[in-house]
């Protein structure tokens, strides 16, 4: 069975919607960073500031708890929270009804309200050494084939499974994907610059990291055709939220193949959901092969035509028959099947997103750090003497100076006992090791020369969700999780953004989680649900 032909978004569109925001005193106090960012002790300190925080949403966790009426939080343990990389026996739709139910009560009690009238939002982030602005609103889904939206990194299935369930449950996209382009100064980013600057915002909160968030509407119509009459011939890069960008993706194809099957009277396994005109009516990319973890257990969505596989069985096996065949391209929304009828849009069809003129606004592009528990600091220093240069220091800040000072390839190990800078590969390991599919500059990165070099032929592991830690920045955090678990924390120099840009646009893929673009915009200012929108 064929996917029917869609109506193609015609180039880069952001779509006006009605935004859904808390209604609350002091709006920094629901707000949290994005979902990955987010430590256990965070949720715990999130939720002390206010008990109807947004990562009650983004990061259910007691499933099963029902919320009161008045949306407060049914007396929470202060247990460990559900997180990705934690095998838990609760699937993941059960996992978040919470989400949903709690979503559901905060609309009926007043907590969120959604605005009267369809907008785009001007976005401002600014503090020390910090101004960022943008506009959030609904980016249209694009088949990749058309390179309107440019991904740049490697994704991997569990973070997809746990994404699509998130969305799937709750009908919603409670945070949104942050894009680039290259706007010129363009009518767009001068209109942004102008609301910023003479019209009084709707929000302005002052988040614990010392950024204050402002945040406008533009409904004029106008003012809307202006600037998707800028952005519409204009490239976009995924900042951040590939994973979130891949879901919106996969959850479209759902959607619409779900449809698709009752029209065709074909039995299907795919949940099929229609947005309720009233919130409390009802209660692509290139993957990296993961391996094989229990499958999670499966339940029925309420609204399924038949039960459904969990997120996660689904998720693989596509992964799988990707890989396996990477020629047979499946049929999604945006590749037409011959005589096929067009379907109307749908909100799956569009996708939270903070869009960026990095022009006006260039990004900070910062390092994330690999920690691999298991891995004893001096084994791995003792593998590395084959095929590198080690220098020894005695802590990670002096380690850490010469890295800095250091040409790339270059990788700072530390752990219990010191730090160790490795420099100077083998060139001819190196490039044995380095695949002749990509291109050189690709070879180059340091990301690059970690998961296809270091990792498989001098550690004999590979780079994966399930054996490797990601931490985002912060060597001391890296150094304490090392140690912590009997481990080696790689910490690594941040890519150029001219290197992530070069390979994006040459149609290749950066190793997963290679960049963290910022400022990353606030979680909880505005959402976005099917319903509403």
């Amino acid at each position: 069975m064929g996917i029917p032909e869609l109506p193609v978004p015609d180039g880069l569109v952001l779509r006006p919607f009605r935004g859904v925001r808390f209604a609350v005193e002091d709006p920094a106090k629901v707000t949290s960073p994005p979902y990955d960012l987010i430590s256990d002790a965070d949720v715990e300190s999130l939720l002390a500031s206010h008990p109807n925080n947004v990562v009650r949403l983004i990061l259910p966790c007691n499933p099963g708890a029902t919320p009161s009426a008045d949306g407060s939080a049914p007396g929470r343990p202060t247990g460990t929270p559900l997180k990705l990389d934690h095998r838990t026996d609760v699937p993941l739709e059960a996992r978040y009804a919470e989400a949903r139910d709690t979503l559901r009560a905060w609309l009926d009690a007043g907590v969120l309200v959604a605005d009267d009238t369809p907008a785009l939002y001007v976005y401002e982030q600014s503090g020390p050494h910090v101004l960022q602005r943008g506009l959030i609103g609904d980016v249209g889904l694009i088949d990749p084939t058309q390179r309107v939206i440019l991904p740049h990194e490697d994704v991997m299935p569990g973070p997809i499974a746990d994404r699509l369930a998130l969305m799937s449950t709750t009908e919603a996209n409670l945070e949104p994907i942050f894009l680039l382009y290259n706007g010129e100064h363009g009518s767009a980013t001068r209109l942004v610059d102008e609301v910023a600057g003479k019209r009084p915002p709707l929000i302005a909160a002052e988040t614990e990291d010392g950024l204050t968030h402002r945040l406008w509407a533009i409904t004029d119509q106008a003012e809307i055709a202006a600037i998707n009459a800028d952005l519409r011939n204009r490239q976009a890069l995924i900042a951040d939220g590939h994973h979130r960008y891949a879901t919106y993706r996969v959850l479209q194809r759902q959607e619409h193949a779900a449809r698709q099957a009752l029209r065709d009277g074909t039995p299907q396994n795919e949940p099929l959901r229609e947005p309720s005109t009233e919130p409390s009516t009802s209660p692509d990319q290139h993957y990296n092969k993961p391996p094989t973890p229990p499958d999670e257990p499966a339940t029925p969505s309420e609204r399924s035509v038949s039960p459904s596989p969990s997120p996660v069985a689904s998720i693989r096996h596509e992964l799988t028959d990707h890989l396996a065949h990477p020629s047979d391209e499946p049929a999604s929304p945006d590749q037409p099947t011959a005589n096929a009828p067009r379907q109307a849009l749908g909100p799956w069809d569009f996708g939270l997103a903070l869009i960026v003129d990095s022009a006006a606004y260039p990004p900070d592009l910062k390092a994330i750090h690999r920690v691999i528990p298991g891995l004893p600091l001096t084994e791995a220093t003792a593998r590395a003497r084959g095929s590198w240069q080690v220098h020894d220091y005695d802590d990670l800040a002096q380690g850490l100076e010469a890295l800095e000072n250091t040409a790339e390839p270059a990788f700072l190990l530390a752990g219990e006992g010191g730090a160790h800078l490795l420099t100077d590969p083998d060139p001819v390991q190196l490039n044995l090791a380095m695949p002749d599919r990509h291109s050189d500059r690709w070879n180059s990165l340091n990301t690059s020369i970690l998961t296809e070099f270091i990792m498989p032929k001098v550690w004999g592991m590979r780079d994966d969700d399930q054996a490797v830690r990601i931490v985002h920045h912060d060597t001391e955090a890296a150094l304490r999780l090392a140690i912590r678990t009997g481990g080696t924390a790689v910490i690594l120099k941040p890519l150029k953004v001219d290197d992530v840009l070069a390979v994006a646009a040459g149609g290749e893929r950066v190793p997963r989680k290679s960049t963290s673009f910022g400022p990353k915009p606030r979680t909880g200012l505005v959402l976005r649900t099917f319903a509403i929108d």
